[in-house]
Order: C-alpha cells, then structure tokens, then sequence
C-alpha cells in the first residue's frame, strides 16, 4: 500500500521563527493569503482594506507558486507579492523547502512565504495612562454602587482609536484604577483609516457594517476580559462602560452606518451622548444584574468624541485661553479655545506619523528606531531603538524600522545636519561622511540607517519624505487657519495641549524646527498623554460632567478647512523645512 503524500502546507518564516499553517483542500473558496494569516493567527498590515492599494502586506514567495486574484496569473517562486490580492491552495505546485528552514519544518509538499517585520500586525500596543485630568470631580458614578452591600461595583473606560484601542478598569467605589489593557483595533484588517472603513460600509453595508461593528466590539470585549483576569476581577461586577472615540468608530462600534459622513455635507446619523445595554453593542459584561454602555457625545463629522473628551480633562472648556488641543494622528484634530470661542478641525495629515507608506515605516515596536540625531563635520550619526540600543547603524543592532516620532527627528536633524534641503530632497552634494550612506530604492534616492536591519536595509527615501512633509504641512496650516481666523499668532497661545499617544514620544524642539508646531516654544507646549481615555474615564467615575462634555459639543464652531479661502496657500508654504 503507498503511503499518502504529506498534506500540502505552507511554511512561513517570521522574525521570531518558522510556523506551518496547512493549506485550504482542493476546491474550497479561494481567499487571499492575508485572509488565510490572519485565520492562523499571522495578521498581515492591510491597511488598504485588502484593495492592493499600498504595499503594507507584501511578503516573498521563497518557495511553490500562488495565482493573482486580479490577473488569475499564477506566480512561482521566487516573487515578492501583495498578500491581500493573491491566493493560495492545495491545487497550486508546491515544491521541496528543505534546507530554507528548520528541519522541524521540512515537508516535500509545501510554499514557503517570508513574511518582514514590518507586514506584521503583531504588538501590544502600550496604554498611554499617564494623562492628566485637570478639572474637579467628584466620585459620583454614572453607575451609583449601592450602599446597602460591599459586593465589587467596576467600570470601565475606553478610547475606541482608529489604529488602538485601550481601556482602564476602575474600582466605583474608590475610583482606583486596577488595571489597563490595549491592542490594535481589529478593524485595522480592513482597512487603516475612517475614510476607508467608511468606503467598505457605502459599497455593501449589509455585508460589511456588521463586520466591523464585530471587529470593535470584539476588541472592546478581549481587552475588558484581559483587564478583568489581570485585576482577579469579576467580568459580572462591571456595572459600566464609557467609550470616547472618533465619530465614524462610534457609529461603526453602534453598528449605524457611517457613510453619510463622507459625503457632502458629511451629516454624521448621530452625535449625542447615547446610552445602551451591553448586548446592543455586542459586548457582555454585568452578569444578570442591570449594567450599561455610554458613548460619548461628539461636536461634528470629523471633530468627534475623542476631542470632546479632551477638551474636558484639560480644562479648556473653562479656560478663556487662547489654548490649544492638538492631536497629531491620523486624522489631527485641532481645536482652539479663544475667549467665549471654541474652534475645531480635523486635518488630513494621513497616517505617515505611524509609519504607514513609508519604506521602513513601522509602529512602535521593540527593535524600531525611535531617536535619531545627526551631526555635521564630518557627518555622523546615533540611533535609538525601542527596547533598548544605541546607534544601531554602527554596531548593526538589527533594526526593524523606524517609528513616527524618529522620522520626525529625520526630518528636523536632517535640515540641522546639511542632509536635506528647505524642499525636503537630499542635498547635492551630501554632507561630508555622509555619501555612502545613499543607495537607490524602488528607482528613488534613500538613505541608510541601518545596513544591516533584520528585513533588510533600513533607510529614508525621497518619497517618505514627500509623505511626511505633507503630514506635518496639514497639521501646521491646520493650527495657522485656526489661528487667522481668531487673529492670533502662535506666541498669543498660553498652553498647546499635545495629545495622543503620538505626542507623548515626540521630541519637542525637533517638531518645531520641522515646521509641524511652526512658531512656537517648547515652554508653550504641555503634553497631556491620552486625553480620550481620561475624558471618558472622567465622566465614568463623575456624572455631573456628562452635561459639561455636552456643553462642549455645543459650543463647537466646526470649521471645514477647504471652505477657507487662505488654507491651499498655508498648506503650500508649510510643505517646505524651515
């Protein structure tokens, strides 16, 4: 009798080993190789939502072949392929991968993908806790622990981030924080920015509203779990939850559709303080006693709850100012409180300051260069990378990327260093020592930081650098707009409030000398950590402040910053260095 042949699997090879993962039998439904990762436990960065749009996902095929879903084209080996738009099963030739991999791994009948560090969804991302509440509260929950029993009385607050999601588990009758949790949103699988989740919902809101409303929920529900395990917490003791996050994660979390919100006049279907039972939003907690679900209320379309939080927990409601609140994320919220006046905006400054489009870019993760600094006469350089190491460029510590606060210390130390000129190119010629640090990447000029990174070359290309000075060109004429139309000028503005987890790592004098804070001092600035995880745990644990947040949204002047006459002209004067 002969031996059946070894089922068919794929080998893939990440950075911390080798793993098998078998492959879908002969005539099942094709599905894109992310899609088959990410069953397994290996989510791949898509975030295009899966269109083939950037190259976050592309991984090299070392071994078997794998069909183009858009081509039908079967590739061999050795290829470098977008993982979300090729397939693979047990139809397609495999071939031997002995020797490319652990003998633990050999097996005649398998592919075998390389995946790079920087295709992987995969950190914990760190809960930025360290926020300041600046307003008076009392300990008078939104859920009143009854006096009558001692029985554990929890709530939690969470900020539902586009890219992470983070929650604090607190004590309701003492207002102790026992624990904190985060991870990305799992919605990041389909698609890295509101614009695209809203795109997804638009063209089949049946099919796909339900999965990303599954996908926030889902998160909410793990983190809510971890925090209650790591506490020795009782899941059946949360009484309540409050979440703070953008308008479009709201309605997706609520399961409304958000495509009215990216079309004109971008009218969001709600934007109150809503009030739910756990199960309406797919989460479950409270046992059988009576508990409930807050989401917070939001000012506009792209000015949301995150930043009705922050303006909260910093005072600035009440505060005559001027002040500012900066978020520089994604989507770099911007509001300015001048006198009775309370501004906002949201810019699209894209996600380059995570990393993302960018040839190394990555988010913070250990083994990511988090601190750059370059000196000239001759030309020299020092790293740091997250985890620890010091100039990993010379003693080859085997980087995995560079993070967004280190590109903006690219950007500001390069223009200190005689490295990049005013119009963020290379200089020609470069500075002295630095010359063989240049190669040619994708047909565009890069410069090496680290030879000898552990997926490759880590370097800067002039593309990057385009991305990224159109990032720091929307938040900076974003904060100028807001500024004209007060008739302010950043040495008016008493306090910057930095906020977001973003803020908490930049080095402050280099985001002024790029131009993303242009103008101001770095005594002016005050970082202020996560403001939306504060804001909602503020209200959780004080219910005389719901009204306040209220108040806030109504207030809000939202100015749409394409409708002012000067914007195009600042945007194109903030894209050079100064």
């Amino acid at each position: 009798m002969t031996p059946a042949s070894p089922a068919p699997r794929l080998i893939i090879r990440t950075p911390d080993g080798g793993h098998e993962i078998p492959l879908p039998v002969p005539g099942s439904p094709a599905q894109p190789l992310s899609a088959l990762l990410a069953a397994h436990h290996h989510p791949l960065n898509t975030r295009c939502g899966g269109r083939g749009l950037c190259r976050a996902c592309e991984v090299r095929l070392a071994a078997g072949s794998i069909r183009s879903i858009d081509t039908n084209e079967t590739i061999h080996a050795p290829a470098t392929i977008k993982a979300c738009r090729h397939a693979m099963n047990a139809e397609l030739q495999t071939q031997a991968v002995e020797g490319s991999i652990n003998s633990a791994f050999r097996n005649p009948h398998s592919a075998f993908i390389e995946i790079p560090a920087r295709a992987l969804l995969r950190h914990e991302p760190s809960v930025v806790s360290n926020f300041r509440i600046k307003i008076p509260r009392s300990l008078d929950p939104l859920a009143p622990p009854p006096a009558s029993t001692g029985e554990p009385w929890l709530g939690a607050a969470v900020d539902l981030g586009t890219t992470t999601v983070a929650l604090l588990l607190c004590d309701l009758r003492t207002g102790e924080t026992l624990s904190t949790a985060s991870a990305f949103n799992a919605q990041v699988r389909h698609g890295e920015d509101v614009l695209t989740r809203i795109n997804l919902c638009a063209a089949d809101p049946q099919k796909n509203l339900p999965v990303l409303q599954s996908a926030a929920a889902g998160t909410i529900q793990q983190l809510l779990e971890k925090a209650c395990s790591n506490a020795s917490a009782d899941l059946a003791h949360v009484r309540s939850l409050v979440v703070a996050g953008n308008t479009v994660m709201l309605h997706l979390l609520a399961g409304v559709d958000p495509s009215p919100i990216g079309v004109f006049p971008f009218t969001p279907p709600f934007l109150g303080h809503r009030r739910l039972v756990p199960a309406a939003l797919g989460l479950s907690f409270g046992g059988s006693a009576p508990a409930d679900a807050h989401l917070l209320p939001g000012p506009a379309a792209y000015v949301g709850a995150d930043l009705s939080a922050g303006i909260l927990v910093t005072g600035l409601l009440h505060d005559d100012g001027p002040a500012l609140l900066v978020d520089v994320g994604t989507n770099g919220e911007i509001i300015l409180k001048h006198g009775p006046r309370l501004l906002g905006t949201a810019t699209a400054a894209g996600p380059a300051f995570e990393g993302a489009g960018l040839a190394s870019g990555m988010r913070a993760v250990d083994g990511v260069i988090e601190d750059i600094r370059f000196s000239r006469d001759p030309f020299a350089q020092k790293l740091s990378l997250i985890g620890g190491g010091k100039n990993a460029g010379q003693n080859h510590l085997r980087s995995v990327g560079i993070c967004g606060s280190a590109y903006i210390d690219f950007l500001a130390e390069g223009r200190r260093s005689g490295l990049l000129n005013e119009r963020g190119r290379f200089a020609a010629p470069p500075p002295s020592g630095a010359e063989s640090a240049f190669i040619t990447h994708d047909d565009a000029r890069a410069f090496v930081l680290d030879p000898r990174g552990r997926s490759g070359p880590v370097l800067v290309t002039e593309p990057d650098i385009a991305r990224l000075l159109q990032a720091k060109a929307a938040v900076a004429a974003g904060i100028a707009t807001l500024l004209d139309i007060a008739g302010l000028a950043p040495a008016d503005i008493r306090t910057l409030h930095l906020a977001g987890g973003f803020g908490m790592h930049l080095d402050l004098d280099n985001a002024i000398a790029c131009g993303l804070l242009p103008g101001f001092e770095p005594r002016q600035i005050e970082v202020v950590g996560n403001t939306s995880l504060g804001g909602a745990l503020a209200v959780l644990q004080d219910r005389g402040l719901l009204p306040e947040i209220a108040r806030a949204c109504d207030l809000m002047e939202s100015i749409e910053l394409n409708l002012q006459p000067a914007f195009e002209d600042t945007y194109i004067d903030q894209l050079a260095l100064p």
